[in-house]
């Protein structure tokens, strides 16, 4: 089964060291910890991270294991790992540094991105930081580092088109080998993609084929034409939206209305291609939030931190066979005026 390094098989190779370790495990009805439940033989794990949110949008904490039924292909799985706890993350950032981010969207990019890495993320959590325009360019590989960082962010200078699936298609594998078994990618960009040799469909694939949370955020372009609304100003910590727009789940804090599809100046590429994103994230877990304006990144980068610290994590034993086929995972919760929102499945090759 292709799965990532946190789906730990260990192999108990000494009799009595399985029988002492079994001792101390709590009864099979109990979820276990991940301390605890990596010392399994020949055990493939699925691991679910989700996140849940009341009517109003707002996340809900303090649930158990017990509120939470995990189905694969609409079979109830029995739960063998849980945590409620903020757990360190993995994850990597892709921004657009096509000439269209020039001016106002790229100082606003950087502010935004340099308050998330200081202020929103744990010291723990390491990151890696990708620029894009006509190729993917790593910037920074894996650190806890913030001046590393923030250092690369202050050096771009924005040029060139836009190879975003390239770069998401890159920075995928790189975020599967992260040292945390939470692994998330972030994707900032303003525009369609213009320079990429992969398709969506295939980088919706290869995202199907990890473990990685993939959230995007698209600067959706207004024409010049059009009328300038003042920025949202959110007071405090914002109050996030955790469901894409049409999956039922909560209203979050407010948001403008999805820009009408017929565009009135430019060309239709310097618009970013939303639904393209929603193919991109929205079977991973994660999920994409469309902008009106750069100075609103802030709001939504701090709204994804604010997310990756309240989620849920579960684990099940993989059932099914290494069949190379797709299979759905469905998470729901027993009270239902909550949603749940958790990666829609895996490829068991």
């Amino acid at each position: 089964m292709h799965m990532p390094r946190s789906w730990a098989v260990v192999a108990l190779v000494a009799g009595s060291l399985a029988a002492g370790v079994r001792g101390q495990q709590p009864p099979p009805s109990q979820p276990q910890s991940p301390e605890a439940f990596r010392f399994k033989s020949g055990v493939d794990l699925v691991n679910v991270t989700a996140t849940v949110s009341d009517e109003n949008g707002r996340f809900v904490s303090g649930l158990a294991a017990s509120d939470f039924t995990v189905y694969e292909d609409d079979k109830p799985q029995a739960i063998a790992q849980f945590t409620a706890e903020r757990v360190p993350v993995s994850l990597g950032i892709a921004l657009d540094t096509s000439r269209s981010m020039a001016g106002e969207r790229i100082d606003a990019a950087q502010g935004a991105l340099n308050r998330f890495l200081y202020d929103l993320l744990d010291k723990d959590d390491e990151i890696f930081l990708y620029r894009f325009s006509n190729q993917p360019v790593l910037l920074q590989a894996w650190t806890k580092d913030r001046q590393l960082l923030s250092r690369a962010l202050g050096r771009i200078e924005p040029s060139g088109g836009t190879a975003m699936y390239d770069t998401v298609a890159a920075a995928v594998p790189l975020a599967a080998t992260g040292e945390h078994r939470k692994k998330a990618l972030v994707v900032i960009s303003d525009g369609n993609d213009t320079s990429s040799s992969i398709g969506v469909r295939d980088l919706k694939q290869l995202i199907r084929e990890s473990e990685v949370l993939v959230y995007a955020i698209a600067i959706d372009s207004e024409s010049e034409a059009a009328p300038k609304r003042p920025p949202r100003r959110v007071p405090g910590f914002p109050v996030p939206r955790p469901f894409p727009p049409g999956s039922g789940g909560g209203r979050g804090y407010p948001m403008p209305p999805e820009a009408p599809r017929a565009w009135t100046g430019g060309h239709n590429e310097d618009r970013a291609d939303v639904e393209a994103l929603r193919e991109m994230t929205d079977d991973s877990g994660g999920r994409t939030e469309s902008i009106r304006d750069a100075r609103d990144l802030e709001p939504a980068t701090a709204s994804i931190a604010d997310e990756l610290s309240r989620q849920y994590y579960l684990g099940y034993v993989a059932q099914g066979k290494h069949d190379g086929r797709w299979h759905s995972i469905r998470v729901d919760v027993h009270n239902r005026s909550y949603r749940v929102r958790a990666r829609r499945g895996y490829v068991a090759s």
